[in-house]
């Protein structure tokens, strides 16, 4: 279902109105309600049987999570339960759990039976929740089965999201889950875990790219050691080494010295702080080096 560009909304953009930044603390009422026609259109009549099978392990899951009995008191039926938590709770997270929970059911679930469930394809449900986070100026989108923080629209749509696509395969599943853990700890502020998982999935990407292609390499070798393979096997060729001469101070000095100074070692007795800026910049800076490296290794002869 195609977004409409309304009279209201046109009025908006000429007086300048819509958001120019992100914001990461309120999910609009509004925005809540379009997640709802959402899910009524991606999975169908709430009476379905298999909708409400579903509905009945979001709210199980959750209760369970949360350590509740129940979500609300206020309905019996159950997609009216999940419904009214997700509209009502005045905790961010718990609005973007439930965002979560339930667009991972029509990614993986609805996808493999569609003819059980609503009219909207999982990927047309995925890009109008994706739209409507930026259409209101809220930071997420929802990547590979996570919702994810988004601090610049360009980037991610350039670098981020590619590099995801590209990790999803099997060949760099471990890469994949720490690339998603470092976001997940960039979402609640965990800076620090955050340039941690930044590096593993960093190092994971060129240990899988030495295993598909065979090139020596030990399990316990750091960044720049794998750096090392990768030119000396001539991922990078010769004539691009000499175009980008600032490339493999790049890839060595990015994320790792980045992780090195102030996520990686003891802190002694100063107390060392990760700055929002600085976690921002190694995770951008993974995906940018990700993004590179893999494509590089499907072009290469």
């Amino acid at each position: 279902m195609s977004i409409l560009d309304i009279y209201s909304k046109r009025r908006k953009r000429e007086r300048g109105e819509f958001p120019d930044v992100y914001q990461y603390t309120d999910i609009p009422h509004a925005l809540r309600v379009q997640i709802f026609h959402i899910w009524k259109s991606a999975f169908g009549r709430s009476v379905n049987q298999n909708v409400s099978n579903l509905f009945q392990e979001i709210n199980d899951l959750l209760c369970r999570e949360y350590g509740v009995f129940e979500l609300t008191t206020q309905h019996d039926y159950i997609f009216n339960k999940v419904k009214d938590f997700m509209l009502q709770s005045k905790e961010t997270d718990k609005v973007l759990d439930v965002v979560e929970i339930t667009f991972r059911c029509i990614d993986f679930i609805v996808r493999k039976q569609p003819y059980d469930y609503g009219s909207q394809k999982p990927d047309e449900a995925i890009a109008e929740l994706n739209a409507r986070f930026r259409e209101h100026g809220v930071g997420f989108q929802y990547e590979s089965g996570h919702i994810i923080r988004v601090d610049s629209q360009i980037i991610h749509t350039e670098v981020v999201k590619p590099a995801l696509q590209l990790l999803s395969t099997s060949d760099f599943e471990g890469a994949n889950q720490e690339f998603l853990s470092a976001h997940e700890h960039y979402r609640y502020r965990k800076y620090k875990e955050c340039l941690n998982d930044c590096l593993k999935a960093f190092e994971s990407t060129m240990k899988s790219i030495c295993s598909k292609r065979k090139w020596q390499h030990k399990t316990t070798d750091t960044a720049k050691s794998l750096l090392d393979v990768l030119f000396k096997e001539g991922l990078i060729p010769a004539f691009m080494q000499s175009h980008f001469s600032g490339l493999r101070s790049t890839l060595e000095g990015g994320v790792p010295t980045v992780r090195n100074k102030l996520g990686g070692h003891g802190q002694g007795i100063t107390h060392v702080e990760v700055p929002d800026y600085v976690a921002a910049y190694a995770l951008h800076l993974t995906a940018t080096n990700v993004l590179f490296l893999v494509q590089a290794e499907k072009e290469l002869k």
